[in-house]
């Protein structure tokens, strides 16, 4: 198997789809293919960005149930109607008028669907802004465990990191280190979110990284912890800054770090 028939395939693989040989030769073939291997890991990366951003909500059930209700009534009604025309006026006018009917139960169904969503389903423009933003902080640390995205200034320096943002931000993000106590500096980024830009420092713990978003804020607010698809995250508002940690550290490492980024200012 070439890169090209690995490329057409990898839907299918990731999504379980092919066939026992099929799986062996691709599988064969990733093994000794690093473009190939780049490729899949990065689809595997946006696979889990588009999971955890989701602005998808499941139905209740009883929005299939009103469905089906207005279903059947459309169609006890067009029964009725038709019952009660004689036979001969049926016969000439069915082809004129059954589109009548038809138009008439799937208005009836559209509705009742629009009416229950309306009523059941939580829209998600209503959500809080905060609920907005983590979903966008926790796709933009999943989007940088994709290779070659975690960091553009690679140093465990604090002092090369710090300067690296002047001139590509309107504000200083302030950079500590914590390597003494298991959490090591390793670098920083630009990032995007909230429609600007942001300082993202990146540290690591194991074989852990946490992303520590920052920009400016107006507000005051104290730490929030949130969790979203096995990750963990930490929001908080501190000397006019906005600050958001994310990793898949458990909550109580991720919490140790956050205490002491906010001791060190």
């Amino acid at each position: 198997m070439d890169c090209v028939e690995t490329q057409t395939m990898m839907h299918g693989y990731l999504d379980s789809e092919l066939d026992l040989v099929r799986v062996v030769e691709l599988e064969r073939h990733l093994e000794e293919c690093p473009h190939c291997q780049q490729a899949y890991s990065n689809q595997q990366a946006l696979r889990a960005m588009i999971r955890a951003a989701s602005l998808y909500h499941n139905a209740p059930d009883q929005l299939a149930n009103q469905i089906h209700v207005a279903q059947r009534q459309a169609e006890d009604q067009n029964s009725r109607v038709s019952s009660a025309v004689p036979a001969k006026r049926r016969t000439h006018r069915f082809w004129a008028r059954a589109w009548v009917f038809e138009l008439a139960g799937a208005s009836a169904c559209l509705a009742i669907l629009i009416f229950t969503v309306l009523r059941v389903v939580p829209w998600r423009g209503l959500a809080s802004s905060d609920d907005v933003i983590a979903q966008q902080v926790l796709a933009s640390h999943i989007r940088s465990l994709m290779p070659n995205h975690l960091t553009d200034v690679l140093s465990t320096d604090q002092h090369t990191v710090k300067p690296w943002f002047d001139g590509k931000l309107d504000y200083s993000p302030p950079v500590q280190d914590f390597a003494d106590h298991d959490f090591a500096l390793i670098g920083g980024r630009l990032d995007y979110l909230e429609d600007q830009s942001v300082a993202a420092l990146v540290y690591q713990r194991r074989k852990h990284f946490i992303n520590l978003f920052i920009w400016p804020s107006p507000d005051v607010a104290r730490p929030a912890n949130a969790a979203r698809k096995g990750y963990n995250m930490v929001h908080w508002t501190e000397g006019g800054m906005n600050y958001w940690a994310v990793s898949e550290l458990n909550a109580t490492e991720l919490d140790e770090i956050v205490q002491r980024i906010r001791g060190a200012r």
